[in-house]
Parts: structure tokens; sequence; C-alpha cells
């Protein structure tokens, strides 16, 4: 009984001690906060505010306008965030079909953070930027109707899978092809949807704020 309860105290000594019970307090949930969640719905919202106020009633000049042969018209960017945001969810959805990550606290750690920071900060002209992988540019050359009609499908389909989908997202993983940002957790992608948008508006926006940009909208 003296052995079983010299036992017991060092046992209750080891899990109290300072450091142990540090670790067992600081372990990172992988379940989105409700503040994560709701700025996630809001990051959707407005990044789709955003890109429909810049690309609605234009006329065919100003959608097809070209600052120089080397840069994406409006109709352009407006197609490449489409198939970015269709790349983006995929990736998602791979990570949340992937097994839970014991490692994705230090694989992920900072992330967010990360992607919030470089991503809607594009420099003027896009100096300093990875060019597009071949599946997500533009080759298509969509019309306006066409890109706003794909625009709400996948929009739409990503802000219905944010509302109904499980939370514990963070432990879910999945590799980047960019080595830059490396492994990403399920939130990370899905973060990474609006504010890839909100990047390349911006893009949108400096096309039209080119002097020589057509000044007549669409009737």
């Amino acid at each position: 009984m003296i052995r079983t309860s010299l036992a017991t105290l060092a046992l209750i000594l080891v899990l109290t001690a300072p450091g142990v019970r540090a670790v067992a307090e600081d372990a990172p949930s992988p379940y989105l906060t409700e503040a994560e969640f709701a700025d996630l719905v809001k990051q959707m919202d407005d990044a789709q505010a955003m890109l429909l106020g810049l690309i609605s009633g234009l006329s065919d000049e100003q959608w097809a306008f070209k600052q120089n042969a080397d840069r994406w018209s409006v109709g352009e960017c407006a197609e490449h965030i489409v198939r970015s945001e269709r790349a983006l969810f995929d990736f998602a959805q791979n990570a949340m079909k992937a097994a839970p990550d014991a490692e994705w606290y230090s694989r992920t750690k900072d992330k967010a953070d990360f992607l919030r920071k470089v991503m809607p900060n594009r420099n003027p002209g896009g100096v300093g930027g990875a060019s597009a992988p071949m599946e997500i540019r533009p080759t298509e050359h969509w019309d306006r109707a066409k890109t706003i009609q794909e625009f709400y499908k996948i929009h739409g389909e990503v802000r219905a899978y944010i509302e109904t989908m499980p939370r514990d997202l963070k432990n879910h993983t999945f590799e980047h092809p960019f080595p830059v940002f490396n492994w990403l957790n399920a939130y990370d992608w899905l973060l990474y949807v609006p504010l890839h948008t909100v990047r390349h508006s911006k893009q949108i926006i400096e096309v039209q704020t080119d002097p020589k940009y057509p000044k007549k909208a669409a009737q």
C-alpha cells in the first residue's frame, strides 16, 4: 500500500509539474473557432462583392483591354480567379480526404497569418509574383456572361461547403506545389480562396486605372 501511495504521489507530481501542465493546456485544437469561421465567411462575401463590383456593367472594350501584350485584361484576370478558386477548393477537399496529420501543427503553424499577409498584397504590376501554372491561366477567353456564371458557380460551391463543413479542419493537410507555402491545412486552403480573389481583383483595378482604359461603360 505504501508503494502504491508513493507511486501515485510521484505520478501526481509529474502531471502537475509546470512544464507538463503547460503542454496539456497549450495543446492546439484542430477545430475552427467561431471567430475563425465568422472571418472566413466574411472574407468569402467581401471577395465576391469586390470582384463583381469591378466586372459588372463593362463594355466589350473594357473587358478585353490590355495594358500591353504581357499583361492580362480584366476578362483574363477574372477567368484566372474562377479557375484558381476551383483549384484551391480541390486542394482543400484533398486535404479533408487525407487521414488526420499528426504533425499538422508544426507543419502549418502561422500559415493562415502568412496567407493573410502575402496574398492580398500584390505589388504594382505583379512585380515579384509567381507565374500562374498553365492549369489556371485564362486560356479560353471567356466573355463576361460566362465568367460571371462560372464565378457564381464555384464561389457559391465553396461558400456552401463552408457553411456545412466539419469544424475539425486543421489536422487535415495537403502540400502546396510552391515550396514557399509548403504544407497547408484545409482551413488554410479555404482561406486562400478569397485572399487570392482579392489579390487579382487588385490587378483588375490596375487595368481599370490605366490612362488608356476605355471610359465608356456598357449601356
